[in-house]
């Protein structure tokens, strides 16, 4: 069965920093787009950043300059590497995949369990 795992999430200062990882498990030859995305208490969860196999990224306007995401292809894991945090990013990040080709066939999307990040004095 595919997995996304994330990690990295927890507990920041304002203007801190921290490194979410995701992998997915499984027999997967490839995953067209993985991302990241968020949700904080009574708001509808928002894409931060996603990246394609190829390396094109898309950002949400208020993290450029602060937020990167990159991937390592051959180990199906995904970063967001988050810099100069602010309460405001204060949510439950997860992580997605979109079309993974597998040993079993083509999933069309995977979303993983979720790491709260909290940023706070």
């Amino acid at each position: 069965q595919v997995q996304l795992v994330e990690s990295g999430g927890g507990l920041v200062q304002p203007g801190g920093s921290l490194r979410l990882s995701c992998a997915a498990s499984g027999s997967i030859f490839s995953i067209y787009v993985m991302g990241w995305y968020r949700q904080a208490p009574g708001k509808q969860r928002e894409l931060v950043a996603a990246i394609t196999s190829g390396g094109n990224t898309n950002y949400k306007d208020s993290v450029k300059g602060r937020f990167t995401i990159s991937r390592d292809n051959a180990k199906n894991t995904v970063y967001l590497q988050m810099n100069s945090l602010k309460p405001e990013d204060t949510a439950v990040y997860y992580c997605n995949g979109d079309r993974l080709a597998t040993m079993e066939g083509l999933y069309r999307e995977v979303w993983g369990q979720g790491t709260l990040v909290t940023v706070s004095s």
